[in-house]
């Protein structure tokens, strides 16, 4: 059974479901959990309305801090929102737009438009999150997938040479240029993750790698990166979760190992926040919980979101997201005002007491004032650009807008757009383009500025 939950919106559009409340924060410096896992879907969590899965931990997670209802990832493919949330730049203004590497020859056989050129890599120019935060004495430590490093001809890197521990990171366990893993038993077959026991679960060796970083540093502040390839294909999960799982398929489960992908991803963030609470690390750690894009079609059901991971709908870019900040966060609190994943770079630069640097450019913006209710965000919309094809499903090509309920998407191959009230229509049926003209111009002129302003590599067309 699928549900959504409700709320009334307070100001910024965060409204406390019971009697959370706010204590003065400590004013030692936060440690930082910043977990991803990969494909999951909006609708993939219990506490986001699935009642088909078991998601205790994260359910926990939310009702002890802000969960976030209309939080997008910068792309709806991984690559590129992974860079985003590294630099706090937009795909459009990094030029890596796509999943790594681009697999132009999945244009749809009637396409007019050509992939846009787009880096495969990211490279060692940006100072990412990572390198700030080790700047100001965070120790670093980065687990899963990467995604970002496939070697570069052109500047004479090889692959090794663009990982997490040359991007800022003291420890890299799992990150490297592998789009899912080969296996999630051991052997992995993964050249950063060694062999330890023959049967062994990532997500578990994972989780374990970041409790011994975390139990190591605990006197120092620290910075995890624990970016999950689970639930990303191959489908592989306990057998016995995959048996439970088996008598739940229905609205809300096509595949009862993904379910059983996302209850075992569920134990080990438990297992992270059970060891946050005896080492005494929970009131001194802000913790996020996301995912990079929206679910998979082949094993996620997105409903009532439309399409899914590699469109522009909203199944393709709106994701879960959960905060939990002790002292800064009233538990069970849920916002409404739309984020994206390239708020993540400010927001820990802002809980580390650091200010963006003067010359580094920043499509992203700080969600503290929602986190501490002080406040609506500055901006007034956010934006994508998505110019290239997703392996996994043909998809058009395009860039899109969100502006308070309303959402405007651009087609490349036309210049046609649909406009879609969100509040009203969440499931994008209703095009509103031709009954709201003005409306939709107006999107589309601030649209087309962005996308100028931020030197947006736009599609080609083919050679007649």
């Amino acid at each position: 059974m699928l549900t959504l939950g409700t709320a009334a919106v307070a100001l910024p559009g965060c409204r406390i479901n019971g009697s959370g409340s706010t204590t003065p924060a400590s004013k030692k410096r936060r440690n930082i959990i910043l977990i991803m896992i990969d494909d999951l879907g909006w609708m993939d969590l219990h506490c986001q309305g699935n009642e088909r899965l078991d998601t205790p931990n994260i359910d926990r997670l939310a009702s002890q801090g802000m969960r976030f209802t209309d939080a997008y990832s910068a792309a709806p493919v991984c690559s590129p929102t992974r860079a985003a949330i590294m630099t706090g730049q937009s795909p459009a203004r990094l030029g890596l737009t796509t999943h790594i590497p681009d697999r132009p020859q999945f244009a749809p056989k009637d396409a007019t438009l050509l992939s846009a050129k787009t880096l495969d890599y990211l490279s060692l120019e940006h100072v990412t999150i990572a390198e700030r935060l080790k700047e100001a004495g965070y120790a670093t430590a980065f687990f899963g997938k990467w995604h970002l490093s496939r070697a570069s001809a052109e500047k004479g890197l090889s692959e090794q040479e663009l990982r997490p521990e040359y991007q800022g990171f003291d420890l890299n366990i799992g990150g490297c240029s592998f789009g899912g893993p080969p296996s999630y038993f051991d052997p992995y077959r993964n050249p950063t993750i060694k062999s330890r026991r023959e049967g062994e679960y990532l997500p578990d060796r994972l989780a374990d790698e970041a409790l011994t970083f975390i139990r190591a540093h605990r006197d120092e502040p620290f910075f995890v990166a624990l970016w999950n390839y689970t639930v990303h294909w191959p489908m592989q999960a306990p057998q016995k979760l995959i048996d439970k799982y088996e008598k739940r398929v229905g609205p809300g489960l096509k595949d009862p190992r993904y379910g059983a992908m996302i209850e075992a991803m569920d134990k080990t963030v438990g297992r992270i926040l059970a060891a946050l609470d005896k080492l005494k690390l929970s009131d001194s750690t802000l913790v996020i919980f996301t995912s990079d894009n929206g679910g998979f079609a082949g094993v996620s059901d997105n409903r009532p979101l439309r399409a899914s991971k590699g469109h522009l709908y909203e199944g393709g870019i709106r994701v879960p997201l959960i905060v939990r900040w002790p002292g800064m966060v009233p538990a069970n609190t849920i916002c409404r005002m739309p984020v994206i994943s390239t708020d993540f770079y400010p927001t820990l630069l802002d809980a580390a007491g650091l200010v963006p640097r003067a010359d580094k450019t920043l499509d992203g913006e700080s969600i503290m004032p929602l986190l501490k209710q002080t406040g609506p965000l500055k901006r007034k919309a956010i934006y994508f650009h998505y110019p290239n094809y997703a392996w996994h499903g043909s998809n058009q090509l395009g860039g899109a807008i969100r502006e308070g309920d309303y959402k405007l998407i651009k087609w490349y191959d036309d210049g046609s757009v649909e406009l879609y009230n969100l509040t009203n229509d969440l499931s994008e049926e209703q095009d509103l383009s031709t009954k709201m003209p003005e409306k939709a111009a107006g999107l589309k002129r601030k649209l087309d500025a962005w996308l100028a302003e931020s030197g947006a590599i736009m599609p080609e067309r083919p050679l007649p």
